[in-house]
């Protein structure tokens, strides 16, 4: 699925064909992805003006100058193709702009979404009033994580997943952000010290960053607009990396079943 730093490099890719153009022309390939395609989507959207584009969590957002924003989820194997040279049969929405450029968003398995919602009133709309704050942002600090840990049992790897204390964060880049700062995904998250706290927030920060420059990680179907794939997935520490010798201390990673999905991660090393 593609995670933060995915959608951030789609974001960023699709900014430099979209921003302040005019939509000529959009279609709906076929009714819905994972749910029906707005109503008035199309003609919302025909002939507005792209003021800007943004990214929330896991969501992609296009504003547009008639106070609406589209907002698109890619879901498992979603992405959007610039210029494709011909339309294929998961092309599910297309748009063009008066420049005469296309894009056409992918999505062989449907398990994605568009929605239109009105811009002022994003902040309350449902997917994204409960998220908790961005890890990049200045809303993710060591205090203020400790604050929403705090009395938790659940283990630290799945209290970060839960997108109501960070926003965005998904299994690659938390099991990669929890061995860079040494701490055992099985820990109970309240029980995890400030100490390891200031360790883990600068590194969460890293991580993602790091994967938004390299362009993402290119698993299964995803890559990025412009068809190139990113490379993070070569600097990955622990993911997928079961029996491989840790790069710190070379004792084999290991992989276990949570809440879930897997876990990977240095027993040695992570503590």
């Amino acid at each position: 699925m593609p995670e933060l730093p995915e959608v951030e490099t789609t974001v960023r890719g699709l900014a430099g064909v979209l921003d302040g153009a005019r939509l000529a022309r959009v279609e709906t390939r076929r009714a819905d992805l994972r749910r029906p395609f707005p109503a008035d989507l199309v003609q919302v959207m025909t002939g507005a003006v792209v003021t800007g584009l943004g990214r929330r969590a896991k969501y992609g957002l296009i504003h547009l100058d008639r106070g609406q924003t589209m907002i698109f989820h890619l879901g498992m194997s979603g992405r959007w193709r610039i210029e494709p040279e011909s339309l294929g049969p998961h092309d599910h929405l297309v748009i063009e702009t008066d420049s005469g450029e296309r894009l056409a968003l992918c999505d062989p398995r449907r398990f994605g979404s568009v929605d239109l919602v009105e811009t002022a009133r994003i902040g309350s709309w449902p997917a994204f009033a409960t998220l908790g704050p961005e890890p990049l942002g200045d809303g993710l600090s060591p205090s203020k994580l400790k604050s929403a840990l705090s009395g938790r049992k659940a283990a630290i790897k799945l209290m970060l997943l839960d997108q109501r204390i960070v926003a965005g964060l998904g299994n690659i880049y938390v099991c990669e952000a929890l061995f860079r700062a040494g701490i055992d995904p099985r820990k109970a998250a309240g029980a995890v010290s400030g100490q390891a706290l200031a360790r883990l927030v600068p590194q969460i920060k890293a991580v993602i960053a790091e994967a938004i420059e390299a362009g993402g990680s290119s698993l299964r179907d995803y890559a990025r607009p412009d068809g190139e794939l990113g490379y993070f997935s070569k600097r990955f520490d622990v993911y997928d990396r079961e029996g491989q010798p840790c790069s710190r201390c070379g004792a084999p990673v290991k992989r276990f079943a949570q809440g879930g999905r897997s876990t990977w991660y240095c027993p040695k090393c992570q503590k």
